[in-house]
């Protein structure tokens, strides 16, 4: 869940980029409206992917109500949720618990 948590914060980030660039486009000179068309629902998806997987790594991680504000927050401007992601791992709030050792099952 954390990494996928990890994953979200990317893509919004990169979503908001690619948002960015086609308005940047369609209020340009080309005046070209395909970038809005195609980037504004897969950044709206992947605003709502990040809004939802900071709740489950919140509730997973046991975070106060502060951070968790905090990081949805975070989703509304422009590359926040790099900002957020960085300041949580740097203070061990994204730690995972490492996996149990399997145990070795004999072949044959």
């Amino acid at each position: 869940m954390t990494k996928l948590f990890v994953a979200a914060a990317v893509a919004e980030a990169c979503s908001w980029l690619a948002l960015l660039v086609g308005m940047a486009v369609k209020y340009g000179p080309p005046g070209n409206e395909i970038g809005v068309k195609i980037f504004g629902p897969i950044h709206g998806g992947l605003f709502v992917a990040y809004g939802v997987l900071v709740l489950a790594v919140a509730r997973l991680h046991r975070w106060r109500t502060w951070p968790t504000l905090v990081a949805l927050a975070c989703s509304v401007p422009p590359f926040a949720t790099l900002v957020f992601e960085r300041w949580a791992a740097r203070r061990g709030m994204l730690r995972t618990a490492p996996d149990p050792d399997r145990p070795l099952t004999p072949v044959g």
